[in-house]
């Protein structure tokens, strides 16, 4: 039997079908809101306090709402249909821009921050009126902490049977997982400024807020670094998780027609778009339409289990050929 090359294009119930992490702007519009309403309080509280501290969260609010355009930017182009220069569709745009908002957010908004606290402590001056800070603190954090819950509940839609870190590293979907990201960074450095705040208020020792200040910038830059990490796997061609590798090998190894295969190839090509390259040894006895009906059986089988993979070529031939080398 000759060998046969199967190309599978996702079928349209399989391009409507639901995945977990489908690109969702909810979390991202929530954030950019929050952020943009806190930017401005807190560069006003800055103003007013002359805090250190204040003056980093505030940029950090601000690299936070650009940071939330960038992924609306992101989200959108990465629903242009597939054409002849990107066959497979702009997903990878998400991942794209996903790593530009980390490095957005490590120079601007660790960079920024350090050297204000630097700044700060070198050339200490008192704080001034920190109960309008103290108020704008508190405000930001309840802001906040709605942004946060709202990314949580995608996160855990997508991974409810998955602890906070775990779901965070299997997350393929900038949308919710560098929200959460930053948003969690964003409640740490609030309390992080009042902190510091209130220390230097009471002990009247103005070196506390830029260190303070130091802090956030820190915090900041750990979160970029892992935003960067993450956004690289998947812009560079991360594979399907092992779990989705796992099932495929099983649904190969329970079909009778299959005596044999080599390890499956994945690419996750977006977060609703997995790539999947298979090379099977199909049993001696089928003719090339009985092969081809096989390898549209393995198809449904394995969209029916994992509606996210999209794309499937199949490299089919027989064992006999396998053997003999050819």
């Amino acid at each position: 039997m000759p060998d046969v090359n199967v190309s599978a294009e996702p079928s349209a119930s399989a391009q409507e079908a639901h995945h977990p992490e489908a690109e969702s702007p909810v979390a991202v519009f929530a954030a950019m809101v929050a952020n943009l309403v806190i930017a401005i309080a807190k560069f006003v509280a800055a103003g007013v306090s002359g805090s250190s501290a204040m003056i980093a969260e505030a940029i950090h609010s601000l690299v936070d709402t650009g940071n939330q355009m960038l992924l609306l930017l992101g989200i959108k182009r990465s629903q242009k249909p597939a054409d002849d220069m990107h066959p497979f569709g702009y997903g990878k745009e998400m991942y794209f821009w996903s790593l530009i908002v980390a490095v957005l957010l490590f120079g601007l908004g660790a960079g920024v921050s350090m050297y204000e606290g630097v700044k700060h402590v070198l050339d200490p001056h008192p704080l001034e009126d920190v109960k309008v800070t103290a108020f704008v603190l508190a405000i930001a954090f309840f802001a906040e902490g709605i942004s946060l819950l709202t990314a949580l509940k995608e996160l855990r839609t997508a991974y409810p049977d998955r602890g906070f870190f775990e779901a965070m590293r299997k997350s393929k979907n900038p949308a919710v997982f560098v929200v959460v990201a930053e948003d969690s960074a964003a409640l740490a450095g609030i309390v992080i400024a009042a902190a510091g705040i209130w220390l230097s208020h009471r002990l009247e020792n103005p070196h506390i807020d830029g260190i303070a200040s130091i802090l956030i910038g820190l915090l900041l830059g750990t979160v970029a670094i892992f935003l960067v990490y993450e956004s690289k796997k998947l812009l560079i061609g991360e594979g399907a998780d092992r779990e989705t590798l796992q099932s495929i090998r099983t649904i190969l190894e329970q079909d009778s027609n299959i005596e044999g295969f080599n390890p499956p190839f994945t690419m996750q090509l977006s977060p609703r778009d997995v790539l999947l390259n298979l090379e099977v040894d199909f049993i001696d006895r089928l003719s090339v339409n009985d092969t081809e009906k096989a390898i549209d059986k393995l198809e449904q089988n394995i969209r029916t289990a994992h509606p996210d993979v999209k794309y499937i070529f199949v490299e089919a031939e027989s064992g006999r050929r396998r053997r003999l080398g050819q």
